[in-house]
């Protein structure tokens, strides 16, 4: 079942994974992401599994199955062909909700005292690889709160059953974008940066060239070439993005497209056409060649 599960509130506790099975909050007993290609993933468990996980609350970096020993080692490549991460892929892709569990054995400072506790709803906002601790390809995929989702408690401390919701010149930008704290940190994206970048560009797209025309005028999307926040880290500036259509944002975050550094554009492995430019828009070279470093490894 993806999403709720009816009678399992935020912030259940389950003394085992045998428990948290038989309640279908997560139906696996030993496997960290429970789905498949074909329906997406139905929920994750963080436990400390993986020494490249990042869990900083209603933000999470969560790595991939698959390409470790029995003592934790990640000692092969991982695949975007496990079952697991080609489920996460399918979630992002289909905008499907996947439940979180925390257990105790993480080191997280969210990781509850004991046992497995279920934390609400997170999507997969981006996926990519990188390089892990132990020297192989992982993959990693950033999952963000649904907006309902309570921030979870701190170790230490308890969350209730039912919790409540809680000028056409470059702007200069922000090579570390502002981050706002309440319990924990989000990226404030600068609206201004991208605004300038599509009005640049008329609000034609960067890559297929297309104009979408709607009752209230042309619209396109303002896309980051080096993502921002974990793990990406890119900076929010014009040189860090494009105008595109949303067809051509989708294909960019998701690799389908990526940029060489005489800006030709390589859609699935295919050299097809030229980056569109304005005599204002430089870009930068570093995050193209990040972008294609994180799908090409």
């Amino acid at each position: 079942m993806i999403g709720e599960i009816p009678g399992v509130s935020v912030g259940q506790v389950y003394a085992s994974r045998v428990l948290a099975s038989e309640a279908g909050i997560h139906r696996p007993r030993i496997a960290g992401i429970c789905g498949t290609k074909a329906t997406g993933a139905e929920s994750i468990v963080l436990s400390g599994g993986y020494k490249d996980d990042e869990d900083h609350g209603d933000v999470i970096i969560y790595t991939g199955h698959g390409g470790q020993d029995g003592a934790g080692n990640q000692i092969s490549d991982q695949s975007l062909e496990d079952s697991g991460n080609a489920a996460l892929v399918t979630s992002h892709l289909q905008g499907l909700p996947v439940r979180v569990i925390r257990g105790s054995k993480s080191e997280s400072i969210y990781a509850p005292r004991s046992g497995y506790r279920y934390d609400g709803l997170y999507r997969v906002a981006s996926y990519g690889s990188k390089l892990g601790i132990d020297g192989h390809l992982i993959w990693q995929f950033r999952m963000e709160a649904a907006l309902d989702t309570p921030t979870p408690p701190i170790a230490g401390e308890q969350l209730p059953v039912d919790a409540p919701q809680s000028g056409l010149e470059a702007p200069a930008g922000n090579d570390e974008p502002e981050r706002v704290s309440s319990n924990v940190q989000r990226i404030v994206r600068s609206s201004r940066v991208k605004n300038t970048v599509k009005r640049w560009h008329e609000d034609q797209c960067q890559v297929c060239g297309i104009v979408i025309d709607t009752p209230g005028g042309t619209y396109s999307e303002g896309a980051h070439v080096q993502a921002l926040g974990r793990p990406h880290n890119g900076p929010d500036r014009t040189d860090n993005v494009l105008c595109l259509c949303p067809n051509c944002h989708v294909k960019l975050d998701s690799g389908a497209i990526v940029i060489e550094d005489d800006l030709t554009v390589v859609e699935n492995g295919t050299p097809t056409r030229r980056l569109r430019t304005h005599p204002r828009h430089a870009l930068s070279l570093e995050c193209i060649r990040s972008h294609r470093e994180r799908w090409r490894r």
